[in-house]
This record gives C-alpha cells, sequence and structure tokens, in this order.
C-alpha cells in the first residue's frame, strides 16, 4: 500500500500564517501536521511509501522538510501556482498516480486533518471488509451538514449514496478526507473524470464510485481536527499542547 497525502492548497483561509507557507507543515504540538500523520503509520508495515502532491508554490519548501525524514517519502509538484489555477483535489490524485505510477491500493488523506487515534485502525478495517473504505462521523449540528460530504450508510456500513456539500442533506453521517481505495477501483479513477466526475472535493470521487462498486464506512473512534481557519488552528495547538505535557 501507498499512502497519498493531498497538499495542493493554498489555505487562504489562513493568510498571513499560510501566504508563503503551507498549511500541513504549520506546527501542532512541536511537530508539523504531517509528521503527526506520518509517524503514527511509520511502523506499519503496510505503507511503503509516502507520497506529497504540492503545488508548484511550496513543492521546495516540503522537499527540504522531506529531506530530513524517513526514504520513503516522496514529493510531487502539480506545477499549479495560485488558488485560481489549482486542479482541485480528485485532479491531483490522478496527477499523482500518473506522475509515480501507482498500481496498488491507496490511502488518501487531506494534509491538514489531525486524528485522535491511530490510522492503523482504518486499515485493519478496511484488511477486514476487503472493499475501498472511508471514514464517517456523525455531526449532530445540522447547519454543519450543508458544508460537508454526506453519506448514506446502510446496516451493514457499506456507503449507499454520497453527496458533498448537500443543500438537503440525506443523513449525518459526514465522511472527512481519509480514504482507502482498492487498486482496481483505483484504476477507474481517469473513467470518472471522463464522465463527470467532481474534481475540486476528494469525496467526488467516492460519490461516484459507491453506485458502481462496494465500499464501506468506518465509524471513527475518537475525534478529528480539520484546519480550516485561524480559530480551529489555535483551538487544535491548545488541544495538542495538552496532549504533549
Amino acid at each position: 500500500m501507498k499512502c497519498l497525502i493531498l497538499a495542493a492548497g493554498y489555505a487562504t483561509r489562513l493568510y498571513p500564517l499560510t501566504e508563503n507557507f503551507p498549511k500541513p507543515l504549520l506546527d501542532v504540538g512541536g511537530k508539523a501536521i504531517l509528521d503527526w500523520l506520518i509517524e503514527d503509520l511509520e511502523d506499519s508495515a503496510d505503507v511503503d511509501e509516502y507520497i506529497v502532491v504540492s503545488n508548484h508554490k511550496f513543492a521546495q519548501i516540503f522537499e527540504k522538510w522531506a529531506g530530513g525524514r524517513c526514504e520513503k517519502i516522496r514529493v510531487v509538484d502539480d506545477q499549479t501556482s495560485t488558488n485560481d489555477t489549482r486542479l482541485g483535489a480528485v485532479r491531483d490524485i490522478q496527477f499523482a498516480v500518473e506522475q509515480c505510477s501507482i498500481d496498488s491500493d491507496l490511502l488518501i488523506m487531506a494534509g491538514d486533518n489531525l486524528l485522535s487515534f491511530s490510522l492503523g485502525r482504518f486499515i485493519d478495517y478496511w484488511k477486514q471488509k476487503g472493499t475501498s473504505c472511508v471514514m464517517r462521523f456523525y455531526e449532530p449540528d445540522e447547519a454543519r451538514l450543508h458544508s460537508r460530504g454526506i453519506l448514506e450508510v446502510d446496516e451493514s456500513d457499506r456507503v449507499v449514496s454520497m453527496e458533498e456539500k448537500p443543500a438537503v442533506p440525506r443523513s449525518h453521517w459526514c465522511c472527512p478526507p481519509f480514504y482507502i481505495y482498492n487498486r482496481d477501483d483505483l484504476r477507474r479513477l481517469p473513467e470518472a473524470i471522463a464522465s463527470g466526475c467532481g474534481v475540486d472535493a476528494p469525496g467526488s470521487l467516492v460519490a461516484w464510485l459507491c453506485s458502481r462498486t462496494p465500499i464501506h464506512a468506518w465509524q471513527i473512534p475518537g475525534p478529528r481536527y480539520d484546519i480550516g481557519n485561524l480559530e480551529s488552528y489555535r483551538a487544535v495547538q491548545k488541544v495538542f499542547e495538552k496532549k504533549m505535557g
């Protein structure tokens, strides 16, 4: 299995912190966000390579960071330089798959989320199910559902439908940006894009695939921290400062 980290965004809501520095490398509890994610998996025999897809503006910063870490990290530059010219998450996945000739099972995650539990538990669930898998959490606040990817899930955890930022949410189950795609499903990526799959949000690929192949959704066992703006960044810093203290 390879791990693809989506880190090509421009994080405009975190300016000025991220105007000239990538959000996934911001410090949280004495470590970069990416260090938390990768170190969680470093002892796993399942992941043999980490691929960070960056925009051109921040690629050299990521390369400098990767140079001081494990040899299994590779940085891929998607050649975009502004928020207006970004490829979108699904096209960044396609770009990285093609550039790195990925033909294996693939763990995909956003580089701006932190977890209170180990990703190893998600991988164990994927092994148990034998299908592509996503995470899910219950969001009680109906107002927040309109800005999330919303899942419908049956009694066996199978994803019945997925919709990004719905006007009328069909459930309270939200899908955070952590996915494991089996190799055969990943091979359908060009077909998905050619047939009109959304490309901006990473969950759009789940929305396209779930009506064509089984996908299961693992209910996460603890909090997930999405660093989207300055307020959420400060809140996460406080959580991890207590954790390290």
